[in-house]
């Protein structure tokens, strides 16, 4: 893993993009808490939402919100990887296909998902997205599916090219 040269604070961070942990500027109090939850220097995370004040992350399969007051204290630089970086489904554009990289929700809500057809390396394509962008309407497996945006935000996808499988 690679990474550039810029380092940034977590609250400036973009979404949708892996980022590692360098370091967490915090009272040592608050850094053993993050450490509970698994943020630790040399974590690697991504951004799934963001607002002037506070942040959700994915870190190790979970999702984190913290606001400006941990965010703003915490280093990060971006990874570089070989490999291709996944997006929320959310983000997906209309007409576009992807594979389902992984769903990171609670259990119960992970399991309706999978219940649906939406498991690892499954191919999707995005065909509508209501005006008000939710909820989206996906084909999988030969039928029609519809997710709300926050569902959507749980499954990460790996985009891909229409004629690819």
């Amino acid at each position: 893993m690679f990474m550039e040269d810029k380092k940034l604070i977590l609250q400036d961070a973009k979404l949708g993009i892996d980022y590692e942990v360098l370091g967490i500027d915090l009272s040592k109090e608050s850094v053993k808490h993050l450490s509970h939850l698994g943020l630790t220097v040399g974590s690697r995370l991504r951004l799934v939402a963001k607002t002037k004040s506070s942040a959700i992350m994915m870190l190790k399969g979970s999702r984190l919100a913290f606001d400006s007051s941990i965010t703003s204290h915490i280093d990060v630089a971006v990874c570089k990887d070989d490999k291709q970086q996944s997006i929320p489904l959310s983000d997906l554009s209309v007409g576009s296909y992807a594979y389902v990289e992984g769903i990171y929700a609670s259990s119960e809500t992970k399991r309706r998902l999978m219940d649906m057809g939406l498991t690892r390396h499954t191919k999707i394509y995005l065909r509508k997205v209501a005006p008000l962008g939710d909820p989206l309407e996906l084909t999988l497996r030969g039928y029609e599916l519809t997710l709300r945006k926050s569902e959507a935000q749980l499954i990460a996808v790996l985009p891909s090219e229409k004629g690819e499988e």
